[in-house]
């Protein structure tokens, strides 16, 4: 208690709580933005948490995080568009209730029940720090190492259909993690001569290229307004008496959303699915399901948002990042130089409590102004795509700028962005390479630890072979699960259809499956070849990705090729009419190399906002002018100067 009200004076100091209101209101606006969610979230703002001083650099992301899931209903109901996948099944009741004519009732039982996960996640988190704490500090570094191995594989294992494609995913990742110097040897890994990579990747850049760029094409793909008409918001009594009436629903569904926390890569995802199908299988009317039934409502709201404060556990404690926004927090609290596990129980348990009262608060407060704002959001939502895509881009190019203040910063973004984009239109999951990303530092330094202490003698530790099993039995239950299936088939006149009515091996493939497959065979064999130079404590690392990397990546593109080959006409081009705006942005980074940020940004937006916005030449320039004198502020505020181009440097 000492701890926890000493935290709650550091979080009430004014810059910290400027701080933490910042943070909830990005979250809350890029959880109303369909299709970012809280990784955008969180990455988009990483960047200004080094305006505050440690407490309020992370509070400023804990508000992202903390409110994500609470403003994602508004997208949900009105457009029936999830701000984020997690929020899937609110957008399959919430609008269905809408249509009837009570959004207002769908909208006030997903805030309070997004409210009540919040808390249920800030509650467990708290209790967790004092009951785990003695377990964390008996564990060397050897269990840290394999809690981050078990980290990364669930990460890989979790997202995504294909368990080799999630592992490869991981291990370009770490491969992505050991750019730069190696801290255990005086070498300098994959920078290609290049001074700009001597210090690696930087964790804004990768996260908002992986993520953010992707929707952004997307976003300016889709074109038009984000709903044909807008929805009307009326009183909020219906609201509060739904939730009344399922409350005890909806904390079930957060009690399930910190299970799914506490494991980490499952995600509110899979967790908010899970409350979800618990809610129907409780119902006496199960048909209700799919038209409107608050029940789903309140269940999967109080998932999401108890899973995404619950994934701050296994983060803070044992180092392994319970999803892709704690990977980004967990980065962050690296660059803040606190450490998760031993030593953050031991010696800053202030910083834990002031986590856990910033996540609570921020539940509250953010449930509070979407009650307050929603009514104003139900008359915009005939707002275009593009409109959002300008400014957001910008905050983007901005925030990857600041890391080097160099322009290897914006071609680095627009090239993850790119590799980001694939990824999506090839079913590739993201999160497992910005996770093996995260844990590469520590991965690496506990390796090396492990190895100069105890030799290969670690690996027969009770400890590490029991986190060890975390792998080893879900991987072999897997294994005999595909090989009875296989049996069975063989064994049967007709082979069953997959779940979606379509034999697995007779899909055929895309263009983008088959270029990332070739592009990862390319990197994972290059990286061997440059590996053999390095000196032998600057290989570990790289080796743990390459040697399963490389072996996962044939095996993909074999699966690949042989799809193609079963099924040439099955072959298709995907999302043909998102490359010219792919094309477009690459156009616009090399504007900004040669013209400069501003003149650049000019031709950009004018373009995007009468092209894709549908915008006036004349209103178009007056907002192109108001966003770029904005992030000419921004880059004001950073103290730093926008990139003036090779060729006005000339001049």
């Amino acid at each position: 208690m000492e701890h926890a009200l000493a935290a709650l004076g550091e979080l009430f100091e004014p810059m910290r709580l400027l701080a933490l209101f910042a943070g909830m209101v990005a979250g809350m606006i890029f959880g109303m933005l369909p299709g970012l969610g809280g990784v955008a979230a969180v990455s988009i703002m990483l960047p200004f948490i080094f305006l505050f001083d440690s407490y309020g650099g992370l509070a400023l992301l804990l508000g992202a995080i903390a409110t994500v899931y609470t403003s994602d209903t508004i997208t949900s109901v009105l457009l029936g568009a999830p701000g984020s996948p997690a929020s899937a099944p609110t957008a399959i009741e919430g609008h269905a209730m809408a249509k009837r004519g009570e959004a207002s009732t769908a909208l006030g039982l997903g805030f309070l029940s997004s409210m009540l996960g919040g808390i249920v996640g800030a509650v467990t988190l708290a209790l967790a720090i004092p009951i785990a704490g003695p377990i964390v500090l008996a564990l060397g570094t050897p269990e840290l190492l394999m809690f981050a191995l078990v980290g990364l594989y669930f990460a890989s294992s979790m997202v995504g259909k294909n368990l080799a494609v999630g592992v490869l995913a991981g291990c370009l990742g770490l491969l992505l993690g050991s750019i730069g110097p190696a801290p255990a040897a005086a070498n300098y890994r994959f920078t290609f001569g290049q001074a700009y990579l001597l210090d690696g990747l930087s964790l804004t850049i990768v996260a908002l290229g992986l993520f953010a760029i992707a929707e952004v094409i997307g976003m300016l793909a889709g074109g038009g307004g984000i709903s044909t008409k807008g929805q009307v918001v009326s009183s909020w009594r219906p609201g509060l008496e739904a939730f009344w009436k399922h409350k005890w629903l909806a904390l079930r569904g957060a009690i399930i959303g910190t299970f799914g926390g506490f494991v980490p890569a499952v995600g509110a995802n899979a967790s908010t699915w899970v409350a979800y199908g618990d809610a129907m299988r409780s119902s006496k009317d199960k048909s209700r399901f799919g038209k409107g039934e608050p029940r789903g409502i309140a269940a999967a709201e109080g998932a999401n948002n108890a899973t995404i404060i619950s994934d701050l556990v296994p983060t803070l404690l044992f180092s392994v990042p319970g999803g892709p926004a704690a990977a980004i927090f967990l980065g962050a609290l690296f660059s803040f130089g606190f450490y998760p596990g031993p030593r953050m129980v031991s010696e800053q348990p202030e910083l834990l409590y002031l986590i856990v009262w910033s996540v609570a608060l921020a539940s509250v407060v953010g449930a509070a102004i979407c009650f307050a704002v929603t009514p104003l959001m139900a008359r915009l939502t005939n707002i275009r795509f593009a409109l959002i895509a300008a400014p957001l881009l910008l905050v983007m190019v901005a925030g990857a700028y600041q890391s080097t203040q160099t322009l290897g910063d914006i071609a680095v973004l627009l090239a993850l962005g790119i590799v980001g984009w694939y990824m999506k239109q090839a079913d590739w999951p993201r999160a497992p390479v910005l996770v093996g990303f995260v844990l590469a530092g520590p991965m690496e330094q506990y390796f090396w630890l492990t190895n100069q202490i105890h030799g290969w003698s670690w690996l027969g530790r009770p400890g590490v072979l029991l986190i060890a099993s975390f792998i080893v039995v879900p991987l072999v239950w897997r294994l005999v699960t595909a090989l009875r299936t296989r049996r069975a088939e063989a064994g049967s006149v007709k082979a069953a259809p997959s779940s979606d009515g379509v034999d697995e091996a007779r899909r055929g493939t895309s263009s983008s499956r088959l270029i990332l497959a070739v592009l990862a065979v390319a990197v994972m064999a290059y990286a061997a070849f440059e590996t053999s130079g390095f000196r032998p404590n600057a290989r570990l690392l790289p080796m743990l990705a390459i040697v399963p990397g490389l072996a996962l990546a044939i095996l993909v593109l074999v699966q690949e090729v042989r799809a193609y080959l079963n099924q040439p006409g099955a072959f298709r081009v995907d999302a043909r009419e998102e490359y010219p705006i792919a094309g477009l942005l690459l156009l616009y980074g090399v504007g900004i190399a040669l013209f400069g940020l501003n003149l650049a940004t000019l031709a950009f937006l004018l373009l995007v906002l009468t092209r894709f916005a549908g915008m006036r030449l004349i209103p178009a320039t007056i907002y192109t002018v108001v966003l770029i004198a904005g992030v000419n502020g921004m880059f004001e505020l950073m103290r730093l100067s926008p990139p003036s181009g090779y060729l006005l440097d000339l001049v």
